[in-house]
């Protein structure tokens, strides 16, 4: 698991973040949430965190920027998320899911983050250079009893 430590930036405000490759989602705890987009979730969420249960009954978009980067991304707005490893309370819990959308990668054994593979676009599909020529002929040769002479 790769764990780094470092502020993001939250509509203007430094907030302590922990990028853990091991947890799946992200977390925010209120102070953060508050400067956020928050809604109700229709029943209480509970994720094991920490050793403890941790729940959350609202969710927020986290928009902010890493290392000067712009993200946004689900996160789950819980009571307290705990203390780093020098007693500093930790805001956000950055997790896997968020940090392999948005092509982060935590270098632990360098305390740092590798952000070259942030993404400068996105792109869902890619339309074919040359459309398939099976379609419609083939189609009617398989489906249209008409085609094949039987009425």
């Amino acid at each position: 698991m790769g764990r780094v430590r470092e502020n993001i930036q939250v509509n203007g405000k430094k907030c302590w973040t922990l990028f853990d490759s091991g947890a799946r989602k992200t977390y925010v705890v209120p102070a953060v949430a508050s400067l956020l987009v928050k809604t109700k979730l229709p029943k209480t969420l509970r994720s094991g965190l920490g050793g403890k249960v941790k729940k959350a009954s609202e969710t927020a978009i986290l928009i902010a920027k890493v290392q000067g980067h712009d993200i946004s991304t689900n996160a789950l707005v819980i009571d307290e998320i705990g203390k780093d490893e020098e007693g500093n309370l930790i805001e956000v819990l950055f997790g896997a899911l968020a940090m392999q959308e948005w092509g982060i990668r935590p270098v632990p054994d360098e305390e740092r983050l590798d952000l070259t593979h942030y993404p400068k676009e996105f792109v869902e599909f890619m339309e074919e250079s040359h459309p398939r020529p099976f379609l419609q002929e083939q189609f009617l040769l398989l489906f249209d009893p008409s085609v094949n002479g039987y009425d």
